[in-house]
């Protein structure tokens, strides 16, 4: 994200949607062990961050929420307070009132001290009631149902005595913000590299060429002197030319085999470079799987619960690299599946003993790299589905004939719950029985190129199997040339290439036809479709492209194919809207463009040919001089406060980077030049005491001044931030004026360097 440009407000949006998913997955943790004191430490973090985050902007109502939550944390890592289903159960809907609060317009902000009231009272309430069943005593200051003003340094001590926990301190956990758009313009011209390093193969290629033409002249030129001595002999002159010419082709045909050994050398380490170099680039668009699906947990825990089932989800592949877009995409169909296992699988705990099943249901979600490409399993060990019931439902839907039913298969008669508005459930809840779930999941599938496979074990449970694209980066096409250009038709859309005897042609209803796996499949021609001028007549077997699915499938007639090739994806330019029949283009190794067509839109494209009876037949500057500015470090793991920071210290012409904690911070001083260090104290992995006291302890970096902003504000914590080495203290109440700013002008003084 470019963040430049957001309000405080925005800012603690952003912040609270992170923190929000740090709680939510802290809290289901702690649900299942209690004693988990890792979590517990985040957790609290967590609201702490949010409870100072909430100050800066003014969100008073935030303050008490977090607050509250803080306290909780507090009496839990104290052993006040059990964390159980109803405190966590509590600690979930606060973590959701602070989602609400943050993301409260601007205008709207005195409401929650105004009419929505009755929300944080009632939330107050109840973490105070469980610290009070708990034999907890008074709740604290946050709990309390009225507006008590929040004093400063509340929960600071709480966390001191947590700092045993082990932080880790690596250097390559370093963070560096990068948009999306930077890494698609860095793997596009990682892709150029690629293709361009392709272009020597075929240049030593001509060169080897050249060099048998060489040899072939050198025979040649041997043969004539051979052939006539006698007159060689009475001339000499021309004999002594001759075999210079000879010596001469011999020693450039030797020449140019060294340079041809050392061309293949360099052909070999330039395609090397550029394969790592594109390897590297595409690696930056990949993001883990466990990033896309950090809300499934809650969302399977809290419609358990509704249902009243007790379920269990694992997540299997946490690790496994996927595309960010086709990561974004994974979203909706993972819930859609989800939701179908929990109501139609699953079975309730008492249903699961009488069948000698454990209590506790299992939903399994695995991610995993195969054969060049992803696979998301999603399985549950519930009571599959019964063929019979689905084959009944089949014939009740009129989807086909009761005699027809009997001859489907168990892969036939699965394929039909894709189908739109399809369900075998005969109520409609708020949770499934509208049929619209595993149809959306087909429809993403197909979106990426994707299959999606099902599978059942009746009493056993049910297994969805989604084949993807590991990136949409890169795609796999056949190349085909079509009036004189190159086209790439995406793999994924192909049903068959091969070459059609004019004989096979039949001409059925006036269109022409072909038999194919017992079907006639209609034949266009590709250049009427994309416009092209018209096809010469043809010559023996026609190259033939069959794509689409059961219901719209036809054979594309182009002039010949090219041959497989793996192609870097390069999107068109905007201003061009949407082309006709075309996705987007690449760069084949010469360097030269080639369109990759749209398969969906062609498909439409012939639709609308056939539909309207227009078928054609087949026949047979540089910036030196600018002036350079003071770079300024901003350490702090709240990115509220970090960016209030940054643009404080960037307004006053600054050149400001930043860190999300100490060791981030720590290793971004180590690695780049900086005049100045502004840092907080409280942080993880390394706080800001300790990165001050390393900064002084280095002989290159103790030159470098640094500022401490922290809320903590008694005289034993300034002392102890100064006699580390800091050269400023400041409290996080300065940010409304400009003392933060002019005490770094003090330090370092203009931002000019």
């Amino acid at each position: 994200m470019d963040i430049s440009q957001f309000s405080l407000l925005d800012l603690f949006r952003v912040e609270a949607e992170a923190q929000a998913q740090v709680l939510t997955s802290g809290l289901l943790a702690l649900e299942r062990d209690s004693a988990a004191a890792d979590q517990l430490e985040a957790c609290m973090r967590a609201a702490h961050s949010l409870k100072g985050a909430a100050r800066i902007v003014g969100l008073h109502a935030g303050v008490r929420v977090a607050h509250a939550m803080e306290d909780c944390f507090v009496a839990a890592q104290g052993g006040r307070l059990t964390l159980r289903k109803k405190p966590i159960d509590l600690l979930l809907g606060a973590t959701d009132l602070l989602a609400r609060i943050a993301h409260t317009l601007e205008a709207d902000i005195d409401q929650w001290e105004g009419e929505k009231r009755r929300d944080i009272d009632s939330c107050l309430a109840s973490l105070a009631g469980i610290l009070t069943e708990e034999g907890n005593g008074s709740p604290g200051e946050g709990l309390s149902a009225s507006p008590v003003p929040v004093q400063e340094g509340a929960g600071e001590d709480a966390e001191q005595g947590t700092a045993g926990v082990s932080r880790e301190r690596r250097a390559s956990d370093r963070v560096l913000r990068v948009t999306a758009e930077n890494l698609n313009r860095l793997l596009s011209l990682a892709g150029e590299s690629l293709v361009e390093s392709r272009w020597v193969k075929p240049f030593a290629e001509s060169m080897l060429r050249l060099k048998r033409l060489h040899h072939h002249l050198g025979k040649t030129l041997e043969s004539a002197r051979e052939a006539a001595p006698e007159r060689l002999a009475a001339a000499d002159a021309a004999q002594e030319a001759l075999v210079e010419a000879q010596r001469l082709v011999t020693e450039c045909e030797d020449l140019l085999a060294q340079r041809l050994v050392e061309l293949e050398m360099f052909d070999r380490r330039s395609f090397n470079l550029a394969h790592r170099l594109y390897d590297e680039a595409l690696a930056c668009r990949m993001r883990p799987f466990a990033d896309g699906v950090q809300g499934l947990p809650r969302m399977v825990r809290d419609l358990a619960h509704t249902l009243g089932r007790d379920v269990k989800l694992e997540i299997v592949g946490g690790t496994t690299q996927v595309d960010r877009d086709i990561l974004a995409r994974l979203d909706a169909p993972l819930g859609h599946l989800l939701r179908n296992a929990l109501d139609h699988g699953i079975e309730p705990a008492d249903v699961r003993r009488a069948a000698g099943k454990p209590a506790e249901g299992v939903i399994q979600v695995e991610a995993r790299h195969s054969a060049g490409a992803l696979q998301i399993i999603v399985s549950d060990d519930g009571r599959g589905v019964d063929l019979e019931k689905l084959r009944e439902a089949v014939v009740a839907r009129n989807l086909t004939t009761r005699e027809a039913s009997r001859a489907l298969s168990e892969a036939e008669l699965l394929e039909f719950l894709f189908l739109p508005g399809f369900s075998m459930k005969g109520t409609v809840s708020d949770v499934s029985g509208r049929g619209v779930g595993l149809d959306a999941v087909q429809d993403m599938v197909k979106e990426v190129h994707g299959t999606v496979r099902v599978s059942s074990q009746p009493g056993k449970g049910m297994r969805f199997q989604l084949q993807l694209p590991v990136t949409l980066s890169v795609v796999r096409t056949l190349l085909a040339e079509i009036a004189g250009e190159p086209y790439a038709f995406p793999l994924a859309y192909i049903v068959r290439a091969l070459k059609l005897s004019p004989e096979k042609i039949a001409l059925l209803e006036g269109r022409q036809h072909f038999e194919f796996d017992g079907r006639q499949i209609g034949l266009v021609t590709a250049r009427q479709v994309l416009a092209a001028h018209a096809p010469a007549a043809a010559g023996g077997e026609l190259p033939v492209i069959v794509i689409g699915d059961h219901d719209h499938t036809y054979g594309l007639v182009v002039d010949r194919f090219l041959g497989e090739r793996e192609l870097v994806v390069q999107p068109l330019d905007a201003q061009l809207g949407k082309i006709k029949d075309i996705a987007a283009a690449a760069l084949m190794e010469d360097g030269a463009p080639v369109l990759i067509v749209d398969a969906d839109d062609m498909i439409r494209s012939m639709d609308r040919l056939v539909s309207g009876g227009r078928l054609d037949s087949v026949p047979r500057g540089s910036d030196a001089n600018q002036k350079r500015r003071k770079r300024v470090l901003v350490v702090d793991d709240s990115l509220t406060v970090r960016e209030l920071e940054r643009k404080l210290i960037g307004n006053g012409g600054f050149d400001v980077e930043v860190a999300i904690d100490g060791m981030d911070g720590w290793n971004a001083v180590r690695t780049g030049h900086f005049n100045l260090v502004v840092t907080d104290i409280d942080m993880p992995r390394m706080d800001g005491i300790e990165l001050v006291t390393l900064i002084n302890k280095d002989a290159s970096l103790k030159s470098v001044p640094v500022i401490i902003v922290s809320y903590k504000d008694r005289d034993e914590d300034r002392q102890r931030g100064l006699e580390a080495g800091a050269a400023y203290y400041l409290t996080k109440g300065s940010f409304h004026d400009e003392t933060l700013l002019q005490a770094v002008i003090d330090l370092i003084g203009g931002p000019e360097a």
